[in-house]
């Protein structure tokens, strides 16, 4: 099978990686995985751009490719052609009249929710563009078919992970020394709680500081990793809460320290609240938490709810119930929170690993082309 590969959201090849957000490291690895499959040629067109500045330059691309991708596709004669996003997939409409290629997207959550009135009136003109549609994850996939979406035209697929970018079996105790001396603090005798990403309002950190923090009776310190446009106001937050001296806003750090703290976790926390025109697609930093052996204790939210087996990899916490949510924090420490880290990473590695999710994805593409196929010969 020959798949044209699309992606307009990949970081610049000297950009650190600590730099990327997960539906980068989602759109990278799956590429590598894809690229390794004896039975898959793959030809990718990626803009490779900073953050800053990425609406415009988003912008510029699409328009090139416009011209530019019908060429491409005549050139390199696909079976299919998968776009990494919403906004990518809308080359579909861009281009798709000069295309005789069956086209699949990917889309996240946030690429279908985007409050903007000119793009989600265009939303349901791309998903009819389309010939397939994976959304990574139900909840994602109920935004598209509210959108438009024709049910049978869309699948959920969860993202994946590769191993080989999450090492494992880190010593804790070698991590937590890592921890301690990073951020001065001493952890001997007190859990760690982690959340590690980008810090938007949909991620709750200023509702578990303000409102599950005072209830945690266990003795902790709460890492908080990531940069954002919260980011300022949350340095208010920390500041003025009671708690203060057990919070670390560490900022952005490099995947190297990440993987550390990863590892000398004892909870991985993300207190995810609901925020019109923005949502939790899926939560890759989930795998990635339960692949360094550390449990979760999550909003039950959104795309949230297909990471979490509840008891298995983490616990899902009714939406903004700071008292359940505290509860559960304590329980886990008070009881072992290393055997709930071993249960999670051998969930993950079975059902989130890319050479698993992958196969899904390639099934998927072949029933697409063969659909487009017998369509074409009636």
């Amino acid at each position: 099978m020959k798949i044209l590969y699309v992606s307009h959201l990949h970081p610049p090849k000297d950009a650190p990686l600590a730099n990327m957000g997960g539906m980068q490291r989602v759109s990278m690895q799956l590429v590598r995985e894809l690229q390794i499959r004896p039975d898959i040629e793959i030809m990718t067109v990626i803009q490779q751009a900073p953050w800053n500045g990425i609406k415009w330059r988003t912008a510029l691309f699409l328009i090139r490719m416009k011209f530019k991708l019908p060429q491409i596709v005549k050139e390199f004669n696909p079976d299919v052609i998968l776009f990494s996003s919403m906004v990518t997939g809308g080359l579909a409409l861009l281009a798709g009249k000069n295309i005789d290629t069956p086209m699949v997207t990917i889309n996240h959550g946030r690429d279908v929710k985007m409050p903007n009135g000119f793009y989600q009136n265009l939303v349901p003109k791309v998903f009819n563009a389309l010939h397939g549609v994976i959304s990574v994850s139900e909840a994602t996939r109920a935004e598209c078919i509210k959108r438009g979406m024709h049910p049978d035209k869309g699948i959920a697929l969860p993202n994946g992970f590769h191993e080989m970018d999450f090492e494992t079996g880190i010593a804790k105790d070698k991590s937590r020394e890592i921890i301690e001396e990073k951020f001065d603090v001493n952890l001997s005798g007190k859990g760690l709680l982690l959340t590690v990403g980008r810090q938007v309002k949909r991620k709750g950190h200023d509702w578990f500081i303000r409102e599950v923090l005072p209830k945690i009776n266990s003795e902790i310190y709460y890492l908080i990793v990531g940069d954002g446009p919260e980011h300022e106001r949350l340095n208010g937050v920390v500041s003025n809460s009671p708690n203060t001296h057990k919070i670390i806003l560490a900022g952005r750090q490099p995947d190297e320290l990440l993987k550390h703290a990863y590892a000398a976790a004892d909870i991985f926390i993300m207190p995810n609240i609901p925020v019109s025109g923005d949502m939790e697609g899926f939560g890759i930093v989930l795998l990635e938490a339960n692949l360094a052996s550390t449990f979760a204790i999550a909003s039950d939210l959104e795309g949230i709810k297909d990471v979490i087996k509840d008891g298995v990899n983490g616990f899902k916490i009714p939406v903004h119930d700071s008292k359940t949510f505290a509860r559960k924090i304590n329980e886990v420490l008070a009881s072992n929170p290393g055997e709930f880290g071993k249960q999670s990473s051998k969930y993950v590695k079975e059902f989130f690993s890319w050479n698993s999710v992958a196969d899904r994805y390639i099934s998927y593409l072949k029933e697409i082309i063969e659909n487009y196929k017998s369509a074409a010969s009636r």
